[in-house]
């Protein structure tokens, strides 16, 4: 009787541990070979060279093969990566300890000659073969980088820097020994970097393909899980048209796919194959106004504009709930924003009497836009013509028109800047400072110079603050734009994509995603 009983368990364990097995076979698994996810580009990319582009979708595909000494988090939070840890010195000396058993995809070994050499080709003047980096300012007022050991490396600073860290971020290593016997050419032909993927084939203009680096060290510590990708391939995708990018992905012709218009979110999801993700996005966009143009050179007429436009009326047709509105010109949730601001309220009645004040009785304007853009920019034209004013909209191609705009030919334009950094150094001081590089309105105010130049060499980020709320107030007086928006990132995958999420800074880390059957 108890042998019989001892029998009927065992069959019994051996019929749940069948189940569990088929229970377990049925769950999703990686590919024998890890899988290939293909990624949508929304245009072509100019280069491989991590010190040579300035394109937030280059910088997409050049971070997957590309390390650098820091990374952030998806959420905007910055963690070691090649450096294995750092600190301030001084106001302007830091120094970075370089994580031992880095190597790069040809086998060589990283070290702090590498980590010299790629700085000192960003940060010298003419130091990119005699061209200077166009990240060059990322890093602001850095002078130096030295050797002081084989896994440790120093930076020096004309002036204290507030925003070092964030620049560093944007940073990668490349070897130096195998940049000097290739050369320039040879090293965009092939580009070998010391991050999870290596560069196995593609055109700039087309298609990238990248192969998992079996030897990669694991990446941030901070960024679980640690190791090699679980991913065999990487394929960016050049896709231009995002209803092409939807089609794709729908078909699973692609992976994963960024920039999703707002309209099209209820039908992807809707579709049982497919994942919709979001996050709080870090780009700003904004009606500029020529501030050297009459009667833009009105800070009354300014203030007319940013009355006239029902700013939440458009974001809530539009975009409904993934638009956030500016009550001024940083976005709310970055360091130094003035808490005290309130948006313009809509007021067409405030908005004629402003005209009035300034002695515009008629007035005719276009807004040039890019076509991505050209729904708002038709809306608020719109709005414009409902207080009499004769507003068009025009479509361009944004190299034409960001020409246009720089010559100051033109007199009002749809325009975006992103700020990964949250910091008002990557925002006010490139779209508000005289001359400054991203000067599309054409502003300029002494005090706001002043005060702009002031903030970015101090340390004691209390007193930043209260510089920055100084520079809102009088940028919300002054308005030299009409206040904008700014988004959240939409992004959506294939159902099988694991452990994908879309990061603030629009940057796709593949590092840790699988693909499942």
């Amino acid at each position: 009787m108890k042998r019989q009983a001892l029998f009927n368990v065992g069959v019994l364990l051996l019929v749940l541990l069948f189940i569990l097995s088929a229970c377990g076979s049925q769950k999703t698994t990686v590919d024998n070979d890890g899988g290939t996810i293909v990624i949508a580009l929304s245009r072509e990319i100019p280069t491989l060279d991590p010190a040579n582009y300035r394109m937030r979708e280059c910088e997409n595909v050049i971070r997957n093969i590309f390390d650098g000494l820091v990374t952030k988090t998806h959420d905007g939070k910055i963690v070691p990566e090649i450096a294995e840890s750092w600190e301030a010195i001084s106001d302007t000396e830091w120094e970075f300890k370089i994580r031992k058993g880095v190597t790069f995809h040809n086998g060589d070994p990283l070290t702090a000659d590498d980590v010299v050499f790629s700085f000192e080709r960003i940060i010298i003047e003419g130091g990119m073969e005699g061209q200077t980096s166009p990240r060059k300012g990322l890093m602001g007022p850095t002078s130096g980088v030295y050797k002081v050991d084989d896994y440790t490396v120093r930076f020096t600073m004309d002036e204290p820097n507030p925003t070092f860290l964030h620049g560093v971020v944007h940073q990668q290593i490349i070897p130096k020994a195998y940049f000097e016997e290739v050369g320039p050419e040879g090293f965009l032909k092939q580009p070998i970097g010391a991050g999870p993927f290596k560069f196995v084939s593609g055109t700039l203009n087309d298609q990238i393909v990248l192969e998992r680096y079996d030897d990669y060290y694991g990446g941030s510590p901070d960024i679980p899980p640690v190791g090699p990708p679980a991913l065999k391939r990487v394929i960016f995708k050049v896709i231009p048209e995002p209803s092409s990018a939807i089609a794709a992905l729908k078909s699973g012709e692609v992976n994963i796919i960024s920039g999703v218009p707002a309209d099209m979110v209820p039908n992807l999801e809707a579709d049982p194959n497919v994942i919709v993700k979001t996050v709080q996005g870090t780009r700003v966009y904004m009606l500029e106004m020529n501030n050297k143009m009459p009667p833009f050179d009105n800070p009354k007429v300014r203030q007319a504009m940013n009355y006239a436009i029902d700013m939440d009326g458009i974001l809530e047709a539009i975009y409904g709930g993934n638009a956030t509105r500016l009550p001024g010109a940083l976005m709310p949730y970055s360091f130094g924003a003035n808490p005290n601001l309130k948006p313009y309220e809509y007021n067409p009645e405030k908005a004629k009497q402003l005209l009035k004040e300034a002695g515009v009785t008629k007035l005719q304007v276009v807004i040039d836009t890019e076509p991505k853009r050209q729904n708002v920019a038709l809306a608020m034209a719109a709005m414009l013509q409902e207080i009499g004013i004769d507003a068009q909209v025009r479509n361009w191609e944004w190299g034409v028109l960001e020409s246009e705009i720089k010559k100051g030919t033109r007199q009002m334009y749809m325009t975006e800047w992103g700020d990964s950094w949250l910091d008002p150094v990557g925002f006010l001081n490139p779209k508000f400072r005289t001359n400054d590089r991203a000067n599309w309105s054409h502003y300029s105010n002494e005090r706001v110079d002043e005060l702009l130049t002031r903030a970015e060499r101090i340390i004691d980020s209390k007193i930043r603050e209260e510089i920055y709320h100084e520079v809102e107030e009088i940028l919300y007086e002054e308005a030299p734009i009409v206040f904008g928006y700014t988004l959240m990132e939409v992004e959506a995958s294939t159902a099988n994509v694991e452990n994908w999420q879309p990061s603030m800074d629009g940057r796709q880390n593949m590092h840790r995603v699988r693909i499942t059957n």
